[in-house]
């Protein structure tokens, strides 16, 4: 079984309290979140669907209401619900005037995301939308050519950890090295699309090496 299928996207969420001040503090959440997911090129309508429906509770239910930011995979689309306590105060799309300073919170959500919609439940109601993502299936990751190469790269390295010394040097010195380099480059995207930190790797990645070559040379500096 290949990496790609074994990514879990576990649902998750946050009770927040409906200021200003806390729609930049749930963006940033999103964003880290949505990096871990390697749901990168999803960001941004995400973002801005959070900070509408924030707001739209902000504006019409009130400042200071309790409510709650949930996020899961429907599928192979990303589901953002905000939950609050009014049942009467219901979202709507309007034909907002251009020079109206409002109005247009459900109109950029209608207009970024696939699907929303609003759900009455006893207690609370739930504000979602849906965004499609560039997921092949809800547990895989998002195509991309380096990570493609990556992946088949994986394979041969798992089958021969330890290449022969007459596969060595097959190529000239220039040539082998511009391979390596975009090996490493095809990797570096492997991570990224799978939500690992890039920097972290290759800094690991270093300390491996720093660790093997000491010891190959017996710790002489």
């Amino acid at each position: 079984m290949t990496h790609e299928a074994c990514m879990p996207r576990r649902p998750w969420d946050l009770a927040f309290t409906a200021e200003p001040a806390e729609v930049a503090a749930l963006r940033r959440v999103m964003r880290l979140h949505l990096g871990v997911w390697g749901l990168h090129s999803t960001v941004d309508q995400a973002q801005l669907c959070v900070s509408e429906l924030v707001t739209n509770v902000i504006t019409h239910t009130g400042r200071g209401t309790p409510a709650t930011l949930a996020v899961s995979m429907s599928g192979t689309y990303l589901r953002i619900e905000v939950h609050d306590p009014d049942t009467r105060a219901l979202p709507t799309l309007l034909d907002a005037a251009p020079e109206s300073e409002g109005g247009r919170g459900m109109a950029l959500v209608n207009a970024v995301a696939d699907r929303w919609g609003v759900q009455l439940r006893p207690d609370r109601k739930v504000t979602w939308c849906e965004l499609a993502t560039a997921l092949s299936t809800p547990n895989g990751h998002v195509e991309s050519p380096g990570a493609s190469r990556a992946e088949a790269l994986l394979g041969v390295y798992r089958s021969v950890k330890r290449p022969p010394r007459s596969a060595v040097h097959r190529l000239p010195a220039g040539q082998a090295e511009d391979v390596v380099i975009a090996a490493i480059a095809d990797f570096l995207h492997w991570l990224r699309v799978h939500g690992y930190d890039v920097d972290d790797a290759l800094d690991r990645a270093q300390t491996h090496f720093e660790v093997e070559t000491g010891a190959a040379t017996g710790g002489v500096g």
